[in-house]
């Protein structure tokens, strides 16, 4: 028994001397506050590709909402469109579970973020010829 409680105490000593040579932790970055839309501001969905679904919206300061997935949604820009359930009253960023149709695949919404698109190309006209 001296000898078990012997070897316990060196171990806690040893532990506490490694403790007090370590770096300190560094700082987590913080995280982006929760974005939570209003479904009934929703006009419509477009899908750019697997991982990405742009949320256009018919009220608000923000027109478009673009929300990158945590992973990639096989089929879900082949198929346009989810389906999702709304469960107190909001569609909430990193918190949403919804399915690709006819495939009903569960995927999960990433962050959402204010979305531009990117200007449109006005065609060249050449100058006319004498």
């Amino acid at each position: 028994m001296k000898i078990a409680s012997a070897l316990l105490a060196c171990t806690f000593g040893a532990a506490a001397s490694v403790a007090a040579f370590a770096d300190p932790p560094s700082p987590q970055p913080p995280k982006p506050a929760s974005v939570c839309l209003n479904p009934g501001n929703i006009d419509h969905l477009s899908f750019p590709d697997d991982k990405t679904i742009l949320f256009h919206m018919n009220l608000g300061k923000v027109r478009i909402w673009r929300n990158d997935l945590k992973r990639e949604c096989h089929g879900m820009k082949f198929e346009r469109g989810i389906a999702y359930e709304i469960r107190g009253g909001s569609l909430c960023s990193n918190m949403q579970v919804f399915y690709v149709m006819r495939r009903w695949t569960p995927c999960f919404l990433g962050d959402f973020t204010p979305y531009t698109p990117p200007p449109k190309e006005t065609p060249v006209t050449p100058p006319p010829q004498p």
